[in-house]
């Protein structure tokens, strides 16, 4: 038999982390912190662990590795770009995962896939046809990101951020472009992940584009590895380097200004939303998950800020095309809020949804 549990990620927008039992082994799906501040999974009676196999390299999917010895201290595995790109000594010394393609880990089985989403993420496939299928977090709607559907497997822990949304990310790009034309917008974001996509969209509408450091930085690693663009954009990341301005704490309002830090907690991504809620001189814009007390919530709260969603996630219509591509015959809807789980039950007439409690075998 085998077995899934949610120890993290599921009701609730938290940190990702499932442990998997299949073929006599222990595998533990990513291990993150966040997105709110402080929120932790628990390993409590959880034992030893044969492997963590991380899906990419944001913090609530990596943010917790200092807990691994707690589980055994297991090693861990990730692609080479998110290696490349890691803050985390676990996670940079880490083991080699494919980023597309089939290894054995522990004696089982593990396929990879380009997962949109961020660089060097990929979905899992453990234990072939008769395994799970582990998304991460997805997006096939990435310009920018390479992606491709999963193969069938039985189980399916899929990432469904966004529960039933159905808005595309075109009508969301054109929305920003059409307001940073009107009027310098500041955008804090992800630098390993949707700030490289903006960037983009914007230079490809004629707008001018600013980079913080960080984001640039990222930029730089992707270079390094050309596989993490999609391969005819995989000179870009160099020329974004040539093609955009330094983001500075002084660096006058224009077009579109991009600083890491999606959150305004700190660093620049803090100096510059407060210097521009204060004189007005740019529109600031937030565009994923807004965390409870950060910097981004206050500001939208005061209305010196708005909200203004980039799809990094699937859309309803994206859940169905994984779905229909994996043809599991369960599945655990990751990382949406308890109280939304209900309207997917629609979505997916006869399919078993693992919603209470969080955990299944097949």
């Amino acid at each position: 038999m085998k077995r899934l549990v949610a120890l993290s990620g599921w009701g609730v927008k938290g940190p990702a982390c499932f442990l998997l039992d299949i073929g006599g082994r222990r595998f533990l799906l990513d291990l993150g912190e966040g997105p709110d501040a402080g929120r932790r999974p628990s390993l409590r009676g959880v034992a030893n662990v044969d492997a963590i196999l991380i899906s990419h390299g944001h913090a609530d999917h990596v943010g917790a590795l200092d807990l691994a010895p707690e589980i055994g201290d297991p090693p861990v595995y990730a692609t080479a770009p998110v290696r490349a790109l890691a803050g985390d000594d676990r996670l940079r010394q880490a083991r080699d995962l494919p980023f597309g393609g089939a290894t054995r880990i522990a004696g089982i089985d593990v396929e990879t896939g380009p997962a949109g989403h961020a660089p060097g993420a990929v979905w899992m496939r453990i234990g072939g046809a008769e395994g799970l299928v582990y998304t991460g977090d997805y997006s096939a709607e990435s310009a920018l990101f390479p992606s491709a559907p999963p193969p069938p497997a039985a189980a399916l822990v899929c990432d469904a951020s966004y529960g039933d949304a159905e808005e595309p990310l075109d009508r969301q790009m054109l929305d920003l472009v059409a307001r940073a034309r009107r009027r310098p917008l500041l955008l804090p974001a992800p630098p390993a992940g949707r700030a490289l996509e903006m960037a983009l969209a914007f230079q490809r509408a004629g707008v001018a584009v600013s980079l913080c450091a960080g984001t640039r930085a990222v930029a730089e690693a992707m270079a390094r590895h050309p596989s993490t663009a999609v391969p005819h954009l995989a000179g870009w990341p160099a020329q974004v380097l040539e093609t955009t301005a330094l983001l500075t704490a002084d660096s006058a309002p224009a077009g579109a200004m991009i600083v890491a830090g999606a959150q305004a907690e700190r660093g620049l991504s803090a100096a510059l939303t407060g210097r521009f809620a204060s004189t007005g001189e740019a529109e600031i814009v937030f565009t994923g998950h807004v965390a409870e007390g950060s910097g981004a919530e206050r500001l939208i709260a005061s209305e010196q800020a708005t909200m203004r969603r980039w799809n990094v996630h699937p859309t309803c219509d994206g859940l169905r095309e994984l779905v229909a591509a994996v043809a599991p015959t369960v599945m655990l809807p990751a990382f949406l809020p308890q109280a939304r789980l209900g309207a997917l039950g629609g979505l997916f007439p006869g399919l078993r949804l693992a919603t209470e409690p969080p955990e299944f075998s097949w």
